[in-house]
């Protein structure tokens, strides 16, 4: 006959119940949650409220208040009010934190006023695996990923939304219009009466968003990107991969290291594309590593020559490829790359063969740039597959032996590419997994920084969790 396991009875009393310590074996990844901030200098990474005051109510310590968040967002329950529940039902939270229950509001303001040094916990979290020798390489891709706001895309404005909706607002309007004139030459009646009514107060709604709508343009063309979020005042619509897709937000960079996958450095920025972020991520990447020099791949997004440079300059080698924008190139002529430069004479070499000299340097955009040209393109039997114009002109900047460099290295390392692709996209794809609904809970840049900066910590201390284990981290932990 078969038995069932049965479970104790709910009303029986116990004279000697169980100790929370009993309920927490030994490696329980709660346990490093408790040890990293115990081994904190809070007070030197800047959190308030470590010193108690003399006077007042007692106060939470920030030790308490920062375990219970890290302890959060590595299972997944960022939300304050749901923190507010598990401290008084979870038992790992109730040892973690000594049986303490704070209110959902003193939880939140702790994460609102603490946002800096969070982030410097964050730091200091990659430094310990530094330490722990698991970041000993010296490559690193570098990728950004968008993700979604607080602020409704319905709640966000551009010149083009405007304009949009002002043209939505207008066909409205004509449509009302159209029905009252129907409406007169019909026999009256209350259901017709009616009907009347709530057509002139939709033309009256509408002449008052249109009005609203006026507001917001100043509101807007008084911002230095010509574009508002009501909700958020820092977020911003931005492009995604998916054709005529977007979302507003922010643009998440990181900073990856290709052996263990672990987010050395990161940043948040309401910038919508990737062009001017290289070179900071790539230095915060190298102070991160405490390196000499530093490897940094990235893709086509982040191709811009004063970036490469200033990477150079910085001791960093970069690899990526050049967008294909050449408008030649697409018209099935001779792009740039098919004329051949000679360093000593300065000259580039054309396909047939021709030698275009150098004929003037100009200033565009704060860079120098040189050009070069020839006068035997009108006899040329190819210049039709070259230009359509009198003559073919080259231009070169003058740091362009720097992207000449970059794309000699990018040709000896054909699965660069492939490494940056499978070592940047996990981490993403494991961020966005944990955020669930993919978007922030908190408003503008500094708090989703914040919160950002807790969920890197808690990718990171998954990562180390699952390639060190729980009793190795631990006696790894200074005490």
């Amino acid at each position: 006959m078969g038995r069932f396991v049965v479970g104790a009875e709910r009303d029986q009393t116990t004279l000697f119940p169980p100790c929370l310590e009993d309920w927490i074996a030994e490696d329980n990844p709660v346990r490093v949650v408790d040890a990293f901030v115990d081994a904190l200098d809070l007070g030197a990474l800047g959190f308030a409220g470590v010193d108690a005051a003399r006077t007042g109510r007692p106060g939470y310590h920030p030790a308490a208040l920062l375990k219970l968040y890290v302890y959060g967002y590595l299972n997944r329950v960022p939300s304050s009010r749901r923190l507010e529940r598990e401290a008084g039902r979870n038992v790992e939270v109730m040892w973690l934190t000594g049986q303490l229950s704070p209110d959902h509001k003193t939880i939140a303001e702790f994460r609102r006023q603490n946002g800096p040094a969070i982030g410097r916990v964050c730091a200091r979290f990659v430094a310990l695996c530094r330490e722990m020798g698991l970041l000993t390489g010296t490559r690193v891709a570098i990728d950004g990923s968008k993700f979604k706001a607080v602020n409704n895309r319905d709640r966000n404005f551009t010149q083009g939304k405007l304009d949009r909706r002002r043209q939505q607002i207008e066909e409205s309007v004509s449509r009302y219009l159209s029905q009252l004139d129907t409406a007169d030459r019909q026999d009256p009646t209350p259901e017709l009466a009616a009907k009347v009514v709530r057509l002139k107060e939709k033309i009256a709604r509408l002449g008052q968003e249109m009005e609203r709508l006026a507001g917001l343009e100043e509101q807007m063309k008084a911002a230095p990107d010509r574009q508002i979020s009501l909700t958020d005042p820092d977020a911003r619509s931005m492009a995604t991969s998916g054709r005529g897709s977007g979302l507003v937000g922010y643009n998440v960079q990181v900073a990856v290291e290709t052996e263990h996958h672990l987010i050395v450095s990161h940043a948040v920025t309401n910038a919508g594309s990737d062009r001017a972020q290289l070179s900071g991520m790539a230095a915060r990447a190298k102070q991160a590593l405490e390196t000499d020099t530093l490897d940094a791949v990235a893709d086509r997004g982040y191709y811009s020559g004063e970036q490469i440079l200033a990477c150079e300059r910085a001791g960093i080698s970069v690899t990526l490829p050049r967008p294909m924008t050449s408008g030649a190139k697409a018209a099935g002529r001779f792009g740039k790359e098919d004329f051949l430069y000679r360093p000593p004479q300065n000259v580039y070499l054309c396909p047939a063969g021709e030698t275009l000299p150098h004929r003037c340097t100009t200033v565009e955009n704060g860079l120098t740039l040189h050009r070069y040209w020839t006068n035997a393109c009108s006899a040329c039997p190819m210049k039709a597959a070259c230009t359509t114009g009198k003559e073919r002109r080259v231009t070169r900047w003058e740091h362009e032996d720097v992207l000449e460099t970059v794309q000699r290295r990018l040709d000896a390392d054909p699965l660069a590419m492939r490494v940056r692709r499978e070592t940047v996209e996990h981490p993403f794809g494991t961020l966005k997994a944990r955020m669930g609904a993919t978007h922030f809970l908190t408003k503008t840049l500094p708090r989703v920084s914040t919160e950002m900066a807790l969920q890197v910590l808690a990718y990171n201390l998954t990562r180390v969790l699952n390639i060190l284990g729980s009793r190795k981290l631990l006696a790894a932990i200074p005490t």
